[in-house]
């Protein structure tokens, strides 16, 4: 897709599973299983979104999906469907490694940062070997200190080799990384989440990142409990969507199948409407 002098995609590196009470918090199961049908261990499945803009020979990439790290029973708690497929989307799109000049984590937990590093005997690598891998610093020392509740979701293999390849970029709160790619701290999943968009001055692509994870939680008490915010995720969701609807944002999410798509209010409802 065109948005101005970027060339953006978004595509799944595949299907991952979460128990569904935990993705819909305090809504009951008989309203959110409507929408999101869960299989026979409660869990819902959900793509792994990552995002790819061009511009003048810059290629960045948005989320690393699970990555090739998981162990086996990692992969059958999880539900992963299938062998990774950020390289192969990539390569697809005529797009190497070594092209990727910057890589964005919306924040560190496995599912969004695991394709950062790769496996090569005893050795942890970069996946990308030319890119600074952009994050926000509170997000990097919260992960790097994980208490009892988030231990879970953050690997260090991910994340920890990055500084010592010197290939990490730290920032803070809200920052334009490139011309026209916004980054903005939004406390609600994690203190650290970031969204990121993308304008060229007429037209705006916003990617949510977990802070609002798929159209099905564009109502605005559908958050999910993992978020270690949720009054924060609320408050920001009431700034957020009336914006994307009056500026007419074009929209994509992080767990939604991967598409983009434009936020209207119809009868006090928030509806995502795909566009090709």
């Amino acid at each position: 897709m065109r948005l101005g002098r970027f060339q953006v995609e978004i595509f799944s590196d595949g299907i991952f599973r979460l128990d569904g009470g935990a993705m819909f918090g305090v809504v009951p199961k008989v309203l959110w299983e409507k929408q999101k049908p869960a299989d026979e261990l409660n869990r819902v499945a959900m793509d792994m979104n990552c995002l790819l803009i061009r511009d003048a020979g810059r290629v960045v990439l948005v989320e690393t999906g699970a990555g090739p790290k998981l162990s086996e029973k990692q992969k059958r708690n999880f539900g992963v469907d299938g062998p990774p497929r950020l390289l192969v989307e990539l390569a697809a799109r005529g797009v190497k490694p070594d092209e990727v000049t910057l890589v964005v984590n919306t924040h560190l937990h496995f599912d969004h940062a695991g394709g950062n590093t790769y496996r090569d005997g005893e050795r942890l690598l970069a996946t990308f070997p030319r890119a600074s891998y952009v994050v926000q610093r509170r997000e990097w020392e919260d992960a790097l200190a994980p208490n009892e509740r988030t231990r879970g979701s953050y690997v260090a293999d991910d994340f920890a080799p990055l500084d010592a390849a010197g290939r990490l970029e730290l920032v803070d709160e809200a920052v334009e990384i490139l011309p026209g790619i916004r980054l903005d701290r939004i406390q609600g999943h994690t203190r650290g989440t970031q969204t990121v968009r993308v304008s060229d001055g007429k037209e705006t692509l916003f990617f949510s990142s977990d802070f609002m994870p798929d159209r099905h939680h564009l109502p605005l008490p559908w958050i999910p409990s993992q978020d270690l915010y949720p009054l924060d995720t609320l408050a920001a969701k009431k700034v957020i969507l009336p914006r994307a609807i009056a500026e007419q944002w074009l929209v994509a999410f992080t767990h939604d199948v991967p598409r983009f798509g434009h936020i209207r209010e119809d009868a006090g409802r928030f509806v995502f409407d795909e566009v090709e």
